[in-house]
């Protein structure tokens, strides 16, 4: 825990969070599958080797090249996804030692609930939703996604708490308040899954089913709030000025500070985990203004209506039509059936349960496995079309 934080907890509290320290290994931890190959060790325990299955995934190596906020900025001080994640996961494992949850759990949810996101940020997220909404009628949700990948797609048999943690992260929605609800078993949780792809309004309703996971979601969007700020600012967008000046959120470091102490000391004696009445409105207010001056200000809004709208669907199209055709020369099968077939081959029958989902919704899985320079590249590749850059 940082010196900071430990300065500004009470002496009461402080107490609490040295008895509170714990293993955490008497919960039962659920796979899927119980392989023989796959079983938990003493050194090695279940989270761990969620932990390991997730940064070991082909598609966490993509997020180093998928838009956290701002896209069309070459700048290498401008966050990607995989900086996001890992800001996350440190900001969560500091809450989660002070209040004595299970580190590799809280670390597991957070380098995985980004994993299902699109290129090009919320934006590309959007107009996915979109296309396989009008299509199929099912909807597309990065957190759901997320699950997808890394339990239906490439079946890497994590347990049952990472998956839900990441299914419930959503970090657009803010509480005060955070009460795990329980999961019973897969059932249960394919059940929830299966809801959300049909209805979107259905994510609203999740809540994580452990303490570890309501520490991940809120931790989501205290990573964000303020660096998406710093980003603005040093793609030359605006001005510290833009903002409404807060002492409490005066930098990035002092806001996840300020946060990180307030939950800590509203959430030792409880079965939650929450903030005061003072600092969630103090919350609500930095989203809201992030929305106001970042993510629906006119100048990052106008790049995905007239670029990247039209490029997403002219590609969802060619390639649901590729792959209804079976035309094994498109790139939707060699570069990304050939790849799944080539990390499930262990797993009898994987690759051909995959084919008989339907064609929109295996290209949706393509488009939104793009990092945006791949994506820019195979729309170049196929139409011909050089895509303006940085510098013409």
């Amino acid at each position: 825990m940082s010196r900071a934080i430990l300065e500004k907890l009470s002496k009461e509290a402080a107490e609490k969070v040295a008895s509170r320290r714990t293993s955490d290994d008497k919960r039962f931890k659920y796979l899927r599958r119980n392989e023989s190959k796959d079983k938990a060790s003493e050194m090695r325990p279940a989270f761990v080797r969620d932990v390991e299955k997730i940064l070991n995934s082909a598609y966490y190596n993509r997020l180093s090249d998928k838009t956290q906020v701002l896209s069309f900025y070459h700048n290498d001080d401008i966050t990607r996804r995989a900086l996001h994640v890992q800001l996350v996961s440190r900001i969560a494992r500091t809450l989660g030692a002070a209040l004595g949850l299970n580190a590799d759990l809280i670390e597991a949810i957070a380098i995985g609930h980004d994993i299902g996101h699109t290129p090009f940020g919320h934006a590309g997220e959007k107009i996915l939703d979109e296309l396989l909404r009008d299509s199929i009628g099912l909807r597309f949700n990065h957190n759901v996604q997320s699950v997808r990948i890394l339990d239906k797609i490439f079946r890497y048999n994590l347990t049952l708490e990472t998956l839900d943690g990441i299914l419930c992260h959503n970090g657009e929605m803010p509480s005060d308040n955070y009460t795990p609800i329980p999961l019973k078993d897969f059932a249960d949780f394919d059940e929830r899954v299966a809801a959300c792809m049909k209805d979107s309004g259905n994510i609203k309703k999740l809540i994580p089913a452990t303490k570890e996971g309501c520490v991940v979601r809120i931790c989501d969007m205290i990573a964000y709030l303020g660096k998406d700020r710093q980003d603005y600012i040093r793609a030359g967008l605006g001005e510290e000025k833009d903002f409404c000046k807060n002492d409490y959120a005066e930098n990035n470091a002092a806001l996840i500070n300020n946060f990180c102490v307030n939950i800590v000391n509203n959430s030792l004696d409880g079965e939650c985990i929450r903030m005061d009445e003072k600092h969630f409105e103090i919350l609500k207010n930095l989203k809201k203004e992030n929305y106001n001056t970042i993510y629906l200000a006119d100048k990052v809004v106008k790049h995905y209506d007239d670029t990247i709208r039209p490029m997403m669907t002219r590609l969802f199209e060619k390639l649901v039509d590729d792959l209804k055709k079976g035309d094994e020369s498109s790139f939707v099968f060699r570069h990304h059936i050939k790849f799944v077939d080539g990390r499930t081959k262990y797993i009898d029958g994987a690759i051909d349960e995959y084919l008989r989902e339907s064609p929109e919704l295996i290209v949706a899985d393509y488009l939104a496995s793009c990092s945006d320079d791949y994506f820019l590249a195979l729309y170049e590749e196929l139409f011909g079309i050089k895509i303006k850059g940085y510098f013409n």
